[in-house]
């Protein structure tokens, strides 16, 4: 009665002048389909005002998570477990999709109370039903744009699925997009138990409004991390630069005075001594040499000129080079090498170092360096002496070491030192392309 004493303001004076009475029906039909309708409006404004609360709600908790300060992790942990907790379901489970839509794996999940990433203890014990749910999420078009409900065993699932959910008592799983305008980033799915009509309705509407919120701040947290790529990209550009400008400056001007100089010299005493000649011609070569280096380092560090030399060619011109500044025989051993998308320099870079130290400290009979194509269409370069060997590679750290070792973990490479006292030391570097990458050694890009 309330409810009609409410809306009778809005019903119409038909006592009024030039108001006509509408037609004689039987009262007792026409009050009782009032009722029907004022119960429908009133149910409706419920639901309106329900899906208010949890849409308020739903900010309300991403605002606290913010505020909080969480990473993009912890947010979704707060979440997934407030959705759990207000839906009394059991298990929420968040899937991802790459930047390319082309893969997408579950990122997180929330089980009977406890979190599960992939660095988490547990993790591979959910690994069949998880990549199972990946490869149908990603391909039931339906579940791209809209909330999914599915039946435990709903026969749209697959097998692995439907057997976890029945070993789980999962009895409805509910699985909402994470969508961007025409983009899916990814899913979240309720798994609960046992639940009735009234039940679903409520947790339909929580879940939309947890994914909306939660789209928001998968974006936000994405493009604030593009943002701080693109901030290091343009860091280390710039720092690149100045490196450039520096060895321009510097070493390559140096060494262009210093050539300049011993040429000089040359053509002002064309009658020296026969060893003295060969020394200025050595520290011509030298000079020019280290100056080609130098300008190929600055080329390096800005775009790669077409037309440089391979690395058999770089090989052979480095031990040519140090030939004439040592006695000690130096062999060259170099087979087919496969193109290495402008790794040469640092594979050049690190056999350089391993053979001035093997002339330097070995105190070598004979020195061999080596360059043939490995495994997988990768590179495998190694430099060996019969010298007195390294008692502490540690301690060898001065050596070059260092140095080599950078070098190899920019290009992805795998570096190893094997040497013993009197027995000699071999510098072996093994590089593979990206796609046949060597367990444990750091990706190029890094």
């Amino acid at each position: 009665m309330d409810a009609l004493t409410n809306y009778a303001p809005l019903m119409p004076d038909f006592d009024a002048p030039g108001l006509a009475k509408p037609p004689a029906c039987e009262p007792s039909v026409t009050t009782e389909a009032l009722t029907l309708a004022l119960e429908r409006a009133l149910d409706e404004r419920r639901r309106a005002e329900c899906m208010a609360h949890i849409q308020s709600d739903a900010v309300q908790l991403a605002l606290d998570v913010l505020v909080t300060g969480e990473d993009i992790v912890g947010y979704f942990k707060g979440f997934i477990k407030s959705l759990v907790d207000n839906c009394e379901s059991h298990a929420c489970g968040v899937w991802l999709r790459d930047d390319e839509g082309e893969c997408c794996d579950m990122w997180m999940a929330y089980i009977d109370g406890r979190y599960y990433t992939p660095e988490t203890e547990g993790w591979a014990a959910i690994a069949m039903p998880r990549e199972a749910m990946a490869s149908h999420l990603r391909g039931f078009a339906p579940g791209l744009t809209e909330i999914v409900e599915y039946t435990g065993d709903d026969t749209r699932l697959p097998e692995a699925v439907r057997d976890y959910n029945t070993k789980a008592a999962v009895a409805s799983l509910l699985v909402a997009p994470l969508t961007l305008g025409p983009t899916t980033l990814g899913w979240m799915a309720l798994a609960t138990g046992c639940t009735d009509d009234c039940e679903a309705v409520w947790r339909r509407a929580v879940i939309d409004a947890t994914a909306r919120q939660g789209t928001l701040a998968l974006h936000h947290s994405r493009q604030a991390e593009r943002s701080r790529v693109e901030a290091r990209r343009q860091a280390r550009l710039e720092e690149r630069n100045r490196i450039a400008r520096d060895i321009h400056d510097t070493l390559t001007q140096g060494f262009a005075a210093i050539l300049m100089q011993l040429q000089a010299a040359q053509r002002s005493a064309p009658d020296l001594p026969p060893q003295v000649t060969r020394s200025l011609e050595t520290a011509v070569d030298l000079a020019r040499s280290h100056m080609i280096e130098a300008r190929r380092s600055v080329g390096t560090l800005r775009p790669r000129p077409a037309g440089e030399d391979d690395l058999a060619t770089s090989l052979a011109r480095m031990v040519a080079l140090v030939r004439r500044t040592t006695e000690i025989p130096i062999d060259l051993q170099v087979g087919e090498l496969p193109t290495m998308g402008g790794m040469e320099r640092e594979v050049l870079g690190i056999a350089q170092e391993a053979l001035t130290n093997a002339v330097r400290h070995s105190r070598a009979q004979r020195i061999v360096v080596r360059a043939s194509t490995a495994r997988g269409l990768g590179v495998r370069v190694s430099v060996a002496d019969d010298g007195r060997g390294i008692n502490d590679v540690h301690a060898g750290r001065g050596f070059g070491l260092t140095s080599m070792q950078e070098r190899a973990d920019r290009i992805g490479a795998a570096l190893t030192v094997v040497t013993a006292p009197r027995a000699g030391t071999e510098v072996v570097l093994a590089w593979q392309p990206p796609s046949f990458s060597i367990p444990g050694a750091r990706n190029a890009a890094q």
